[in-house]
């Protein structure tokens, strides 16, 4: 495995849950971090924002950057990229991880939520790699990892949620496509889910009930910490599911990670 140390991150939606979590792992090893998100202000029922985010990455004693970007905003992303390589002079990985959620079907989702669905989810994935894969070019290792679902083998998802779903796969689809067109870069993209719920606002908001039966964001952090340190001519072009990639590396209890041990884990959606 690889060192994270002076490694260069850019990160989206850093501000909260695993984006945080993912930013301080990494941090933990002496990377530096630019968090890419809208919570720059303190929210009345959310904890958490950029500049929290880089104080406590700060206190690990390595660099942040704190950056107020909308992904919906194109140029806001352009600028927020190269501000992260002018500040620390390259960059080696790409953490997509900002998305909009929206469990509802059809009828209950209008042309407005589509757009943002599509918008923060594909499009923004997309862009990120537009203006990130000039720089990861100049990268020894360079990673672009995709907090997103394994393409699907039925429609079952795409039933239930078909705007979501589909702009979740999308995602996938553009990393998969990232893969192949600069493996011969060295440039290693892959996708990552969790197998179970994580305890996140956005499962605490959709999914009340399966709060307590879901697990830490720190398992995803885990199993990304894992992947960006692989070497990148090596792994790419996968698919990965955060228990997975951690009993591939030995670990077998992962009951530290339960919220309630005692609780039956509920599988996380788009999971077949």
């Amino acid at each position: 495995m690889g060192s994270l140390d002076g490694k260069v991150v850019f990160i989206t939606g850093a501000s909260r849950g695993i984006g945080r979590e993912i930013a301080l792992k990494f941090a933990s090893e002496g990377a530096r971090v630019a968090l890419a998100a809208k919570s720059s202000e303190p929210h009345p029922t959310l904890p958490g924002t950029i500049h929290t985010v880089a104080e406590e990455i700060r206190e690990l004693g390595t660099a942040a950057l704190p950056l107020r970007v909308d992904v919906r905003d194109a140029d806001a992303l352009a600028n927020a990229i190269e501000r992260t390589v002018e500040e620390f002079g390259g960059l080696d990985i790409l953490v997509n991880n900002a998305s909009a959620i929206s469990p509802t079907g059809l009828l209950d989702t209008p042309a407005r939520k589509f757009d943002l669905l599509s918008a923060v989810n594909g499009r923004a994935t997309y862009i990120c790699a537009y203006h990130a894969v000039p720089h990861l070019k100049r990268s020894s290792n360079p990673h672009v990892l995709t907090l997103s679902p394994p393409l699907p083998k039925s429609a079952i998802w795409l039933g239930k949620y078909p705007a979501y779903a589909t702009s979740k796969y999308s995602m996938t689809m553009y990393t998969l496509a990232l893969a192949q067109e600069f493996r011969s870069f060295g440039i290693a993209a892959n996708a990552l889910w969790p197998k179970t719920m994580i305890a996140t606002d956005a499962v605490r908001v959709h999914y009340q009930s399966d709060y307590r039966r879901s697990r830490l964001p720190s398992i995803m952090a885990d199993a990304a910490h894992f992947i960006v340190t692989q070497d990148s001519r090596e792994l790419s072009g996968r698919t990965l599911i955060d228990e997975e990639v951690l009993r591939s590396q030995g670990v077998d209890d992962l009951s530290v990670y339960a919220i309630d041990p005692a609780s039956q884990l509920a599988p996380d959606i788009l999971i077949e």
